[in-house]
């Protein structure tokens, strides 16, 4: 049960695994989880590792299976996932592995070079097809009288005053067709004018070969005169990377021609779709078994990895390894190096043995589904020290009761608890998903938290008495306003109980909701939740201060008792703690008819701090002396704190000092404390001496020792003024919904025409839509981040150190999730 308030009880061991069978323990321990291991070889090049070439198989192999993965993602086949977790394979099997990849890579090769060959030459007979077909119009349109004068009269150039027979040229291609205009230009200039150009679209895209794309061509055919024309002609389309084919002059010709085009785009349209189909039955046949033999991969690759961070015996015959695990877990272990030598087959069994060690061990919370997101929370601050006492378990109420407290609304807080439910209900069917939204996934990983914010948001609703800024008269109020309508009359409702026969008793449960029509209602609901605040913010901070107590009990650290936890509790409870209690003694002391006469509390405090007890307004009626003392303690404290615990620290240092130069008769040999006197010492002390033995800093002991006391007492008053924002919060919430209710909502419900049913339903979507995302989204973000540092800030620094390093198992489980590398 302890393990449940503190962190696990950490070892060193070691592991000394036969070399046939170090495989397979590795692996046990990996589908265990429960082991780090230390790397034994810092100082050794990871390129100059036993096992590196293993690891490079490993990671050539999931280089082909990545490939293969990204066919079947272009090829838009699902990959199964059966939820199998297979074992990991023998190293003799990874032969058969890499044939098969090697096989699976190479055949893919092979089919998407045949396969884009084939489409390169499809698209090269689909264009051609398009030329032949689009030439002959072109000629067709060419025998027009009208076009021919127009055509022969731009080409005469050079030649043209001679009268020489006119005999054209011409050549046909292919170009994308947002490359015409650009195209034409350049004809023209280059050419000046000497060329005729006729063009028309392909309406069908065309499939590049090379990228899968789908591309919009179109047909050209340019005419010139001359063979310098026709050089400039065909080096403009090279550049333009415009497709010339060859055209045949005679209409008879290209008649044949596309005849024959046509046939071979049957028989090549035949091939692709068999090739394709061929393809297809590869890729869904790799689909079945893609995720198991990723997982297989992965496994061996980590755990070659972690053999390279053992240490092998002179003999080539074991590997000495080093790791961190739980003590309550070492059965465990045990086991599953006996079921890993008995895998592989060895006869010499695998050795566990504990080590001592100073070094300070790893820290390590066990988790469920439920405690791992506030868990989270208290990581996010800081991994804790070494068996320090965990806030997690604490803050799994005072986390969503304080953030409750300043987002008190039982409709809110029920449309938040639904949310939650939908997710914890249906969690193994999200789980399933593995959506990618990382939004959701956060959310999705906090449901638990979430699940109680709107359980304690219900609550606080309830004593709040407010639901969507209205109040719910479930018992009946316990006030008679009418006789406050009396023959002098009142222009607004303005609740005072000191009025005869008008207040009849309190509400049974919450906050009278007679309150939600009185003018002074911000008056009453401010004073209420101011003084809450500070009570919970005191008892908050208590609490914390008090388990300083089990750190200190627990690591033997009675000066830390005595001269810490003693004085920072007495100051805190002998002003802030006194406050709280003059709080409830006014609450129980005054009633409506004496409460005019009641003292103001911050005054009160005020002039107790400064010793002035003149002002009748502060002191009247409570004792001065008990007051005075009180300050008194409280300053007492600051100097037990400051001065007198730094020098029994130095008068320690100084008595182990003359101690260890006695026992040797006058040769000093060592400054360092025994085990049994270091039970004594404080850990301020023993962090001033490192492992070689430096000498005890007094400065550095004083000015740390300082830095605390003035730190915790300026943060005793500042951090009960942080727990103000409570009752900021809450009523920036409450204000908010009575802001959008009477902005948005009364509209709907005051319209009396016949058709207020479908306004109401256009304003009711409004109200919702800024319901959610205003006052849930937006103010329930706020509380959770103003909840997150009252407990960073104001709770844990009274008690929790969170300097220490965290537990990373060599686990399967993480290395496929990805949580970190392996």
């Amino acid at each position: 049960m302890g393990e449940l308030f503190r962190s696990e009880e950490m070892t060193l061991a070691q592991l000394f695994l036969q070399s046939e069978a170090a495989y397979c323990c590795v692996s046990e321990l990996g589908e265990l989880g429960m082991v780090q291991f230390r790397d034994l070889n810092p100082d050794v090049n990871v390129f100059q590792r036993k096992f590196v070439n293993e690891v490079r198989r490993c990671e050539e192999m999931d280089r082909k299976l990545r490939f293969v993965e990204k066919e079947i993602k272009k090829a838009s086949i699902p990959t199964v996932d059966t939820g199998e977790n297979p074992e990991v394979p023998f190293p003799r099997d990874m032969i058969d592995l890499e044939a098969t990849f090697e096989k699976l890579e190479n055949e893919l090769k092979e089919i998407n070079t045949n396969q884009e060959a084939l489409k390169k030459n499809f698209l090269e007979l689909t264009e051609l097809k398009h030329i032949l077909r689009r030439t002959q119009q072109f000629f067709d349109e060419m025998e027009d009288p009208n076009l021919l004068e127009e055509s022969s009269a731009l080409m005469e150039g050079s030649e043209g005053g001679r009268g020489a027979p006119l005999r054209l040229g011409f050549v046909a291609g292919v170009i994308s067709r947002e490359r015409i205009p650009t195209f034409e230009r350049m004809l023209w200039r280059v050419c000046r004018g000497n060329v005729f150009l006729r063009k028309a679209e392909i309406e069908d895209p065309l499939e590049d070969p090379t990228t899968g794309d789908q591309v919009h061509k179109s047909v050209f055919i340019i005419f010139f005169q001359g063979d310098q024309l026709k050089n400039r002609v065909k080096k403009i389309c090279e550049g333009f990377r415009a497709s010339l084919y060859p055209c045949p002059e005679t209409p008879q010709e290209r008649k044949e021609m596309l005849a024959g085009v046509n046939s071979r785009i049957d028989d090549l349209q035949m091939v692709l779709n068999q090739t394709e189909d061929h393809r297809q039955r590869v890729l869904q046949a790799a689909s079945k078994t893609m995720r198991v033999w990723f997982i297989k991969v992965r496994k061996m690759k980590a755990i070659y990895h972690t053999l390279n961070l053992c240490n092998i015996d002179v003999t080539q015959k074991c590997l000495i390894a080093e790791v961190w695990c739980p003590v309550s877990d070492l059965d465990s272990i045990q086991f599953a190096l006996r079921r890993g030598t008995e895998r592989s087959g060895s006869t010499v069994p695998s050795i566990l043995n504990r080590m001592q060690t100073k070094q300070t061990p790893p820290t390590f919370n066990k988790t469920n589904k439920f405690t791992s997101g506030f868990q989270n929370i208290v990581d996010a601050y800081g991994i804790g020290n070494y068996r320090e006492i965990n806030p997690a378990p604490y803050t799994i109420i005072t986390f969503p009761f304080l953030f409750a407290v300043m987002f008190g609304d039982m409709g809110h807080g029920v449309l938040m608890t639904c949310a939650a439910l939908y997710l914890v209900i249906r969690e193994s069917r999200l789980l399933a998903q593995k959506s990618d939204n990382e939004m959701f996934n956060m959310v999705f990983a906090g449901r638990y938290i979430v699940l109680l914010m709107g359980i304690f948001s219900i609550y606080t609703g309830v004593i709040y008495n407010d639901c969507f800024s209205k109040s719910l008269n479930m018992f009946g109020s316990g006030w008679s306003v009418r006789p406050m309508f009396g023959p002098k009359g009142n222009a607004v409702l303005q609740l005072d109980p000191a009025v005869p026969g008008v207040f009849n008793g309190p509400y049974p449960l919450g906050i009278d909701p007679i309150w939600n029509l009185a003018t002074n209602k911000l008056t009453f609901l401010n004073s209420f939740k101011m003084k809450m605040s500070v009570i919970l913010g005191v008892i908050h901070m208590l609490f914390g201060v008090t388990l300083s107590l089990f750190n200190h009990l627990y690591f033997k650290k009675p000066l830390n008792i005595f001269l810490g936890f003693i004085p920072e509790i007495v100051f805190m409870s002998s002003l802030f703690g006194y406050l709280v209690l003059l709080v409830f003694y006014k609450w129980t002391a005054y009633d409506a008819f004496t409460s005019k006469d009641a003292p103001s509390l911050l005054i009160h405090f005020i002039n107790m701090c400064l010793f002035n007890y003149n002002d009748p307004t502060s002191c009247s009626t409570w004792s001065m002396l008990t007051s005075v003392l009180l300050v008194l303690i409280a300053l007492a404290c600051v100097p037990c704190m400051l001065i007198v615990k730094t020098m029994v620290l130095r008068r320690q240092h100084l008595w182990k000092k003359h101690l260890g130069t006695a026992k040797f008769g006058g040769v000093r040999v060592g400054n360092g404390p025994t085990e049994d006197e270091a039970g004594i010492m404080d850990h301020d002390q023993l962090s001033q001496h490192s492992e070689e033995g430096d000498e005890f800093n007094f400065g550095d002991v004083a000015v740390h020792q300082a830095i605390h006391t003035i730190e915790y007492c300026l943060g005793c008053i500042s951090n009960t003024a942080s727990y103000l924002r409570l009752w900021a919060l809450s009523l920036a919430h409450a204000q908010l919904s009575e802001v959008l209710w009477s902005m948005v909502m009364h509209l709907g419900l005051s319209s009396r025409s016949g058709g207020g049913f479908f306004g109401l339903s256009i304003i009711f979507a409004a109200f919702a839509t800024l319901t959610v995302a205003i006052l849930l989204v937006m103010e329930g973000l706020s509380a959770f981040l103003h909840a997150l540092r009252l407990h960073w800030v104001e709770f844990q620094n009274k008690f929790y150190t969170g300097q220490g390093f965290k537990f990373i198992p060599f686990s399967f489980e993480s290395i496929l999730e990805g949580r970190f590398d392996e």
